[in-house]
């Protein structure tokens, strides 16, 4: 939660801001000198400008409404209908406007058949299931249907902030009514009826003393008791006009279910297009965006293997680069190796960077490597470039033979950016990597995880002002683009040595800020920096999958599938493709005459998950499709998927660990994403049984027990819960016996489940009113229960707001190892902004402790690991707050006993630190 309170999501409703800016006056004048209109253009890029500005963490997404008529208008043919079209003057700038949002890099969504706030609905309700909190970028009161906890709007024009508080103030009632507000108020912008005769006060009336729209028609005689003007008659109107109130109602639904190609976590901004909005921008005479484009900023590089996900934040540079002339060698004698050989080993310190043919690091082929030993000066040794008429270069081999002796050697150190992937390269030709002294990335992300991404380019321009050369500069991009090892010696030779050359200054500037700082570098010197060894031995040493079993898993699937097909077929009276969402249309709600309760936005009936969840409760045929749904996808993701991961040369899978990529500390891994192995169901949790051990050895799993709620009591000092961990207490329970009142061999199981809520939802900033909806009670219940907490465990609350007022300070939080997470909106103006920042600044000393010990606990796992046998433990994968292992079932209970004891070890809190440990032939069974 923390990490997506720092980044959150900017849906910008770029109609919305269309029209507004052109009908501003002082707009309207601008245009070109041969007469073209830019005054839209203008007050919407000023707009997002002032986004980045306000957001610099922010993900902007733009989305605008597609020509045509959407779903609503086959719903209700006036729909619309009074709107004049739309002036030329305003229509020739929309073709130029996307294509300057596209060339600056943000995702942009054009979606027929729907309007853009249904686009924007969908994406907000996407970003809030996964816990990113949204920022909706509009003048569209009709988006206050969308504000939640975690949704809020912004009208940059007006400078207004819209959350809940907001609508409840202005409206008189919570966002979740807005939609009934409009249905009985009718809309004439858009010609939605409403109920005829019922204005802002009778609707208002309405609502305050009843409810919605659903309320309401079950309770028309409660009408003429309200006492508003006209209430005593409108009983009969209501049921007269009931149909034009329901369609009011449909018309007024922002649809949350839009069929877009890509969910919202995959739209990231990408690498801006200079030379297109230098184009644009001259064309329609944007001066003074044509001069922020000499302004440096960042993109991504596909050399750059380990780069954070998070987008791109556009800011000035730290610093100010001073001129440095470069030097760079192409190296293609052995007189010349020789002469740079020397110079590295005289060196204090050395740059290195690899060159390969894939960033799959154990698919990567060497094809060069490059150097730098002083600032502006570094060298390019290419070995395995084979396009036509290549020149003749250093033989690999032997250029390997020459440097082993200084890459191996302790004495000799290095830097490097991300030298994790370089060490696994450097591995395949029999070369042990050592002397690694600092990691740029890695010093990077310890000074501030949030500041910037945290690969070469944007440290460059970030921390230098510097521009450096893109991979896709001299290799091209999409389908065309080329391998290293096919790309001209010459350019490669100037990109390879400025990744060097920089890496050198990079360092050089991010130790400079490490130094001032005991914590953060702390964090790098003896957690990080070492930990990337870690990594790279046990990435390197991969896992060992039962591709049998998975097969299994998948032929059992696939029948279960097979029968639910055949079940649906027969309940449906006919055979039809379940995974056709047009045919279980017909068959559910044509043929068995299912009732349909709520349409797509094309206005047919909706198949979506949570419409069938609603449905299965009554109907059978729902209920197997759900099933037969998650089946598939289990098996298309998983079961069939897995065993391709396994590489030949091994028989295992390698996963990748990332250190730069989550804010508060945490790993996360991909091909695959050992974090996201699904739990949840049965057939989910089978999966891993194909994680097994080699023969001879036991799968051991240790997992540290409610480590972040033990953090909580440290960090708190709270007695009581000092008190329920110390004496080895449930702590759920023991909580349920403080807010309940109750002895805790009273506590039922519902009382438990709800203290567990409350436990864990603190730990995340949750509001009452995310607890009631949590724990199915009524929002004064919650907060009588939040109360009762906090009453209990006073200590807990004077901690969040020593730790608000910390933050409010300092700008950061730190977790007790001296980690810091930087919190930009925590002094923001913006009242939602500055409550996520103050939610982030709670959870992450704890989340953030939490990652420090488990990586702490690897060090020491892995020191003592290093003194055994090389045959009798091996660490092999780390998913959230478990470590597993594979130990020689001979020395199984020593073994262990001495990795629980190690872990339980890890850090001294004022609580036990509580390390369980299970064992198995798989890691299912270990659990």
């Amino acid at each position: 939660m923390a990490s997506s309170a720092l980044s959150p999501l900017i849906l910008v409703d770029g109609s919305s801001y269309l029209f507004r800016a052109y009908h501003v006056p002082y707009l309207q004048a601008l245009s070109t000198a041969d007469g073209h209109p830019t005054g839209a253009i203008t007050g919407v890029l000023n707009m997002i400008k002032s986004l980045q500005k306000d957001y610099p963490n922010g993900n902007i997404v733009v989305v605008f409404d597609a020509k045509g008529k959407t779903f609503r208008n086959d719903m209700y043919a006036e729909y619309k209908a009074n709107r004049p079209p739309m002036p030329e003057d305003l229509r020739c700038q929309i073709a130029p406007l996307h294509e300057m949002i596209a060339a600056m890099g943000f995702p942009l969504l054009v979606i027929e058949g729907v309007e853009a706030d249904d686009v924007i609905g969908t994406l907000a309700k996407q970003a809030c299931e996964k816990g990113i909190e949204t920022v909706i970028s509009t003048g569209d009161k009709d988006m206050a249907q969308l504000v939640t906890e975690h949704v809020t709007l912004l009208d940059t024009m007006k400078e207004k902030i819209t959350d809940i508080d907001a609508v409840k103030e202005k409206y008189g009632f919570a966002p979740e009514h807005m939609i009934d507000y409009l249905a009985l108020m009718g809309d004439a912008v858009d010609n939605i009826p409403g109920m005829p005769g019922v204005g802002d006060k009778s609707a208002k009336a309405l609502i305050a003393g009843i409810g919605g729209i659903r309320d309401i028609y079950e309770r028309l005689d409660d009408i003429a008791g309200l006492g508003f003007r006209g209430s005593k008659s409108l009983k009969p109107k209501m049921i007269e006009h009931e149909e034009i109130v329901r369609l009011s109602y449909e018309l007024a639904t922002i649809k949350c279910d839009v069929e877009l190609e890509q969910q919202v976590d995959e739209l990231q901004p990408v690498e801006r297009d200079l030379d297109k909005l230098t184009e644009l921008f001259t064309q329609y005479e944007l001066r003074r965006h044509l001069a922020d484009l000499k302004k440096p900023t960042g993109s991504a590089s596909s050399s750059d293997v380990a780069a954070s996900q998070a987008p791109d934040i556009q800011e000035e540079s730290e610093d100010e680069s001073k001129a440095v002339t470069a030097e760079y060698d192409i190296i293609l004698t052995e007189a010349d190796f020789n002469t740079w050989l020397a110079k590295l080993k005289a060196a204090p310190l050395f740059a290195f960077d690899t060159e390969t043919t894939s960033i799959d690091y154990m698919q990567a082929e060497l094809v060069g490597l490059s150097f730098s030993h002083e600032v502006g000066k570094a060298a390019y040794v290419p070995v395995a470039h084979d396009y036509l008429d290549a020149p003749s270069q250093l033989s690999r081999d032997w250029v390997l033979a020459q440097l082993k002796p200084l890459l191996e050697s302790d004495e000799h150190k290095k830097v490097g950016q991300n030298l994790k992937y370089d060490a696994h390269v450097l591995s395949h030709y029999d070369i042990d990597l050592a002397g690694i002294e600092f990691d740029t990335m890695l010093e990077s992300y310890c000074y501030n995880s949030v500041a910037s991404r945290h690969n070469m380019d944007a440290l460059a321009k970030k921390y230098l002002n510097h521009e450096t050369v893109h991979f896709e500069d001299i290799a091209g991009k999409g389908a065309k683009q080329l391998t290293f090892n096919q790309i001209e010696i010459e350019k490669a030779g100037q990109y390879a040595a400025e990744d060097a050359d920089i890496t050198l200054r990079l360092h050089q500037a991010l130790h400079a800020k490490l130094i001032k700082d005991k914590g953060p570098l702390s964090v790098f010197t003896d957690i990080e920096l070492p930990l990337s060894q870690v990594l790279q031995r046990m990435e390197s040493h991969g896992v060992l999958i039962d591709s049998d079993v998975l097969a299994e898993q998948s032929q059992a699937i696939g029948a279960r599938l097979a029968e639910l097909e055949i079940e649906a077929h027969n309940i449906a009276g006919k055979a039809f493709n379940l995974a056709s969402p047009k045919q279980l249309r017909e068959i559910l709600f044509e043929e068995l005459k299912i009732p349909a309760i709520k349409k797509t936005p094309s206005g047919v009936p909706s198949t979506a998950e949570e419409v069938l969840q609603e449905l299965a409760l009554d109907y059978p045929l729902p209920k197997l499709i759900l099933e037969h749904r998650g089946l598939a996808k289990l098996k298309s993701t998983y079961t069939d998927k897995l065993p391709l991961l396994v590489q030949s040369k091994t028989g295992r899978v390698h996963t990748s660990y990332h250190q730069a990529v989550a804010a508060t500390g945490r790993l996360s891994s991909t091909d695959p994403n050992l974090q996201n192995i699904p739990i949840r169901s049965e057939e989910g949790r089978k999966i891993r049984q194909a994680f097994i051990a080699p023969q001879g050895y036991k799968i051991v799993a240790i997992d540290y027990s409610q480590i972040e709620l033990r953090i909580m009591a440290h960090l708190s000092d709270d007695p009581g819960l000092v008190k329920a961990f110390s004496e080895g207490k449930d702590v759920h329970s023991a909580t349920a016996a403080e807010i309940f009142a109750v002895d805790v061999e009273s506590v039922t199981s519902d009382m438990r489940r709800s203290a567990k809520a409350i436990n864990f939802g603190l730990i995340y900033g949750m509001s009452a009113f995310g607890l009631a909806k949590q724990i199915g009670v009524g929002r004064n219940q919650a907060q009588d229960y939040m109360n009762k907490y906090f009453e209990r465990y006073p200590n807990v609350m004077q901690y969040m707001e020593d730790t608000r007022q910390q933050a409010s300070e300092k700008g950061y939080v730190e977790t007790l190892f001296g980690r810091r997470l930087y919190l930009p909106d925590i002094k923001a103006r913006n009242q939602a902004r500055k409550k996520a920042a103050e939610r982030a600044a709670i959870n992450a000393p704890m989340q953030g402790t939490a990652a420090d010990i488990i990586k702490k606990a690897m060090l020491a796992v892995d020191q003592w690991i290093a003194t055994q046998p090389a045959d009798v433990v091996k660490m092999t994968m780390q998913v959230h707050d478990e470590l597993i292992f594979e130990i020689k079932e001979s020395e199984l209970a020593q073994v262990t006993a001495k990795l629980v004891e190690i872990m339980n070890a890890a850090a001294e809190l004022n609580v036990p630190l509580i390390a369980e440990a299970g064992s198995g032939d798989n890691w299912q069974q270990a659990h």
